[in-house]
């Protein structure tokens, strides 16, 4: 698997090489939401209510900003979720 982000990372993606995506996941606790965003994947911001609810969305729109930023279909993807601590006011 090759990583989103990476140099050569499109011309890999566009011959069929599957790629990783890393999707970074936090609670809005002022909002009282989730919000998830991805440093290889530009545009790649999602809110949702429940955190299951932002998993799928960053899945759906990750596979279309993967489209568009190819102009062929995505390749197999491989999407890392990893959760960011929220740090308390006043800590």
């Amino acid at each position: 698997m090759y990583r989103v982000g990476f140099p050569g990372w499109k011309l890999a993606a566009k011959l069929g090489v599957p790629v990783r995506l890393r999707v970074y996941i936090k609670q809005d606790l002022e909002a009282n939401v989730y919000v998830a965003q991805s440093p290889d994947l530009q545009g790649l911001v999602i809110e949702g209510l429940t955190l299951e609810e932002v998993k799928s969305e960053a899945l759906a729109c990750s596979k279309i900003l993967l489209e568009q930023t190819l102009k062929k279909a995505a390749p197999e993807t491989k999407t890392d979720f990893i959760w960011q601590a929220v740090q308390q006011a006043g800590t």
